[in-house]
């Protein structure tokens, strides 16, 4: 575990950081749909990966404040991009599911973000490139902390 009052562990922290912030930054400027914020895109990419949930389960997996994802949904629904639908179970409840096309967007937004991070790979070695594969799933654990 990084020990921050280590001098090698500190630059190793700032390093991943920065290095993060930058490439989020950047990815971020690569959307197919302006007029969505980074967290609705991210909401639609989290219904892509879970299929249907309630609007509390999006605010825990979002970290977000229930009224703030109850806002968001709305907004997905009145773009066309989600759907209430009633929950299964519990009748004061609604599951929010994506559309088609909230899907399309999806995958053509994953297909420009894709190409985008492919043609920075392109500047690596092969062995950066293997630390590279080798971390991705490291990163997305620390990402869903």
């Amino acid at each position: 575990m990084p020990d921050l009052s280590h001098g090698d562990d500190v630059a190793a922290v700032n390093s991943l950081r920065s290095a993060v912030m930058r490439l989020s930054r950047r990815l971020k400027h690569q959307r197919v749909d302006e007029s969505l914020s980074p967290t609705e895109m991210s909401v639609l990419g989290t219904l892509s990966l879970c299929g249907r949930a309630t609007p509390g389960e999006l605010a825990r997996k979002e970290h977000v404040q229930p009224p703030s994802m109850t806002r968001i949904v709305a907004l997905l629904e009145s773009k066309g991009l989600v759907r209430l639908e009633p929950h299964p179970e519990d009748r004061r409840q609604k599951v929010v599911t994506r559309t088609e096309q909230a899907e399309a967007m999806l995958e053509e937004s994953r297909r420009k973000r894709n190409a985008f991070l492919a043609s920075l790979v392109e500047n690596l070695d092969e062995d950066e490139w293997a630390k590279l594969r080798a971390a991705a799933p490291v990163l997305e654990k620390l990402a869903h902390l």
